[in-house]
């Protein structure tokens, strides 16, 4: 079942170049979209630097579960196989097909930011859905892979939230440590103008 429905995605790639534009895209860099809209939320005020700060937690807890996943589970991933197309204008790694990373680090950051702002985590959910179908048309992973990368960055985003009373201490001091640092270059700029 799991690879009838990777074929039926991949079948389409390399037939229609605008689609495989699109593809990539949503593939390779929908992760600036997300930094840069992480970044914009920081320069609001306090309680988007914690929705931010969320959502990098998030994102750092699914990496490091996923490099352990690697570490003791191996799939190959599809374009290893005979007769699947690779659509993909970098060199692709033959490290496992689960999890996947871009996936998981999409739903880990989306996740959080749904929680707190229900309108951007929607569309930013969107393009997580979006790059992890991007990644079954490119041949690189099959969709039960995606679908468990997309849940591990989901539940861990979950968790992270459900923990606050451990992360909360540690983004006040970080927010604080900002605010600090803000503070004292606007003092050295207004000693060195006078």
């Amino acid at each position: 079942m799991d690879y009838r429905i990777f074929r039926a995605i991949n079948q389409f790639a390399g037939r229609y170049r605008l689609l495989d534009m699109i593809v990539i895209i949503f593939s390779q860099k929908v992760r600036y979209l997300f930094l840069f809209i992480l970044i914009f939320m920081w320069f609001r005020d306090n309680s988007h630097k914690k929705i931010t700060l969320y959502a990098i937690i998030s994102a750092g807890v699914s990496m490091v579960l996923n490099k352990i996943i690697k570490l003791f589970y191996f799939k190959p991933r599809p374009f290893l196989n005979l007769g699947i197309h690779l659509l993909s204008p970098f060199p692709s790694k033959k490290n496992s097909s689960f999890p996947s990373k871009h996936t998981a680090l999409a739903f880990a950051a989306a996740t959080s930011v749904m929680f707190y702002k229900r309108f951007l985590g929607s569309m930013m959910y969107l393009s997580a859905i979006l790059t992890g179908l991007s990644r079954i048309w490119m041949g690189q992973h099959y969709p039960l892979d995606i679908l468990g990368s997309s849940l591990l960055g989901s539940i861990t985003s979950i968790v992270v939230k459900m923990t606050g009373w451990l992360w909360n201490p540690i983004i006040d001091r970080i927010i604080q440590a900002y605010h600090d640092y803000c503070s004292r270059m606007k003092n050295q700029q207004g000693k060195s103008s006078n």
